[in-house]
């Protein structure tokens, strides 16, 4: 009887035990990240019969488990890794603004400034002092674009630098995962569950989400196959995979992440890497800064192709041709790293204002050139399609203001080029005119009125829209009024032109230029019939200021972004202040989502904390009902003691 009484107390003594040491454990770990709290779970142990029926025999321990939802905690891990892809794309957007800065630090304040200098160049055509000012302002114009050009080049090397940082977390982490994979798996066939192990695991499946977007999949042997970018295999069993950061297949400059595999390094699109530290960086690279770099690119492009165009329509004060002040990085052709075919690829800009900012993919199907934008969309005026045969003549986009030309050898089905015509216009941008003398200010072409005239119109402007054409003196005379024909208002004058051996007439409309060939002249005044203007070569290009007038005209013209019909577009000024709107809008976009994301990942790992951490006060109720069970369980041995050792008393009478 003693016996079994003893048994019954140390079954209970031992279970009390338990408990208290489970507790414990809980209360130790109570700040840890990720502990699930545990319970040690009793079972009653099976009755012993007699002919007085079953007694009892006591509890035994059946397990110890842990407080765990694996919903949660796949809930607090995908919220992780949403708010890890947005924080790091919003840190790089914050270093992206700085690349476009307000005020005078500004390109288009460079901009603007240069154009300034061309009023005072009108001015004083002949001063070098004035020509050396503008000079420098094309120097500054240059330097600011290509500075912030250069910074969008850093901003690429820290996302590759960031990336391989990233990518040699998520490898740690995968051989970790391995490792505790292999250990449960071990410990399995004991029956019971390796509490610690699994948190262990869980914690680092939560570091993990914070670099990728993982889905895990259970085996038998207690393992977990962890699996990312849609399937892609990570860790399955004790054996995990590594990732690389690689070069772009489409472009060498951006970086792409792939997975070992046996065979070799196997690409994984970006498209499937949504989320996590690595899916905002890659999103920041392929999207924003793709985006940032275009659009700076089309801003210097439209404004150093319109200032060098309108240089060459004019003449130095030597009397040549206008040489021009700005060069620009030329447009990158890349070939895919997959195309089977020996096929090259020629781009250049045939129209800097309507050249729009963006990248664009050229696919072969085995029988026709497809034109799309880098992500799959049709282009405006679109869909472009070419034969081999015509892209190899060339081919000409007028809406995009693109040239097209194949070269080399035979393409092959899915052959694929990325054309970037703007990627390093205004990184490499540079001025290229040292000689203030070279500064062409004169029009080579001046018009004058003759002294006989009786009507009152006087020559305001000549501006070239061409480079000269010829030589030969034009004679111009004005005719009779032509009555307005609604829904016209003002009534025009009639005139006829001749040049060499050419001739024409129209009628002119006062208050707009009068265009004729490659100049357009701007009248004042009301002429007479039978009054007559003629236009010659400039006499003395160094006193001319015709060109310069025409420069100083650029700050009002919208040179950026015109459409295809010529209609549209921004003056530098504008483009630049849109371009900052652009990024500030995304900045705050992205501020917004990471805000949110963030609140999302506190809330689903509150609710994680709620079902499986340790709550303090509970636990140290706890304590004090196992501790008083504890002292129970104590007290039976003692009286078993007792009983037993008066059994032995009366045994030895």
């Amino acid at each position: 009887m003693a016996s079994a009484l003893m048994n019954l107390g140390t079954r209970a003594m031992f279970a009390a035990f338990s408990q208290l040491q489970t507790t414990s454990h809980n209360i130790a770990n109570a700040s840890v990240a990720g502990f699930s709290r545990q319970e040690a779970q009793l079972a009653t142990a099976q009755g012993q019969f007699t002919g007085a029926g079953f007694f009892g025999k006591g509890a035994d321990v059946a397990t110890i488990t842990r407080a765990h939802d694996a919903f949660l905690t796949r809930e607090a891990a995908v919220a992780a890794s949403l708010a890890a892809g947005d924080r790091a794309r919003h840190a790089q957007l914050v270093r992206l603004e700085e690349a476009f800065p307000s005020g005078e630090r500004g390109v288009g304040h460079a901009a603007g400034q240069l154009l300034n200098a061309m009023v005072d160049l009108a001015s004083r055509p002949q001063d070098i002092a004035t020509r050396e000012v503008v000079l420098a302002r094309a120097q500054e114009v240059a330097a600011r674009f290509a500075t912030a050009g250069g910074q969008l080049d850093a901003l690429q090397a820290g996302v590759g630098q960031d990336l391989r940082l990233a990518v040699a977390g998520v490898n740690e982490l995968a051989q970790r995962v391995a490792d505790v994979n292999q250990q449960i798996a071990r410990l399995q066939g004991f029956g019971h569950s390796p509490n610690d192990l699994l948190d262990e695991r869980d914690r680092l499946l939560g570091r993990l989400s914070e670099f990728v977007t993982v889905t895990t999949v259970a085996a038998d042997d207690g393992t977990l196959g962890v699996f990312i970018a849609g399937g892609q295999r990570l860790v399955l069993g004790n054996q995990a995979q590594r990732l690389e950061v690689t070069p772009d297949g489409m472009d060498p400059t951006r970086m792409a992440i792939g997975i070992a595999e046996g065979s070799g390094l196997r690409p994984l699109s970006a498209g499937l890497l949504t989320h996590g530290q690595i899916g905002g960086l890659l999103r920041f690279q392929n999207e924003d800064l793709a985006a940032a770099r275009a659009t700076l690119g089309q801003m210097a492009v439209a404004y150093a192709a319109r200032i060098d165009g309108q240089l060459a329509r004019g003449l130095d004060l030597e009397g040549n041709a206008g040489a021009p002040l700005f060069q620009l990085g030329s447009p990158r052709v890349n070939a895919a790293s997959t195309n089977a075919g020996s096929a090259g690829l020629g781009v250049q800009i045939t129209d800097a204002a309507r050249v729009r900012a963006e990248d664009y993919e050229l696919r072969y199907d085995g029988s026709q050139w497809h034109l799309l934008r880098a992500d799959g969309s049709v282009p405006a005026g679109g869909p472009y399609g070419y034969t081999d045969a015509a892209l190899a003549g060339g081919v000409t986009v007028a809406a995009l203001g693109l040239g097209l030309q194949r070269s080399g050898g035979p393409a092959v089905a899915g052959d694929r080029f990325l054309l970037q015509p703007l990627a390093r216009a205004a990184a490499d941008m540079r001025r290229v005119l040292d000689d203030p003398r070279g500064l062409a200010a004169a029009s080579p072409l001046s018009a004058y009125t003759d002294s006989a005239n009786t009507g009152s119109a006087r020559v305001g402007a000549l501006v070239m829209t061409a480079p000269r054409l010829s030589t030969d003196p034009l004679r111009l005379t004005f005719g009779a009024v032509v009555p307005a024909t609604p829904p016209a208002t003002v009534d025009g004058v009639a005139y006829s032109w001749s040049r060499g051996a050419a001739s024409g007439s129209g009628t002119w409309t006062p208050g707009q230029p009068l265009a004729i060939g490659e100049f357009a002249l701007t009248l004042t005044g009301v002429p007479a019939a039978g009054d007559r203007l003629e236009v010659v070569p400039t006499p003395f290009p160094a006193t001319s200021n015709g060109n310069a007038m025409a420069l100083a005209a650029l700050r009002d013209e919208a040179l950026v972004g015109r459409r295809a019909d010529g209609s549209g577009g921004e003056t530098i000024t504008d483009a630049w202040a849109s371009a900052m709107a652009t990024v500030g809008v995304r900045v705050q976009s992205a501020a917004t989502a990471a805000d949110i994301a963030a609140a999302v990942r506190v809330a689903a790992e509150r609710q994680r904390e709620a079902r499986s951490g340790v709550n303090l006060d509970e636990e140290a109720a706890r304590l004090i009902q196992f501790q008083q069970s504890y002292q129970a369980a104590a007290k039976v041995l003692q009286v078993a003691q007792q009983v037993f050792d008066t059994l032995l008393s009366t045994a030895g009478r």
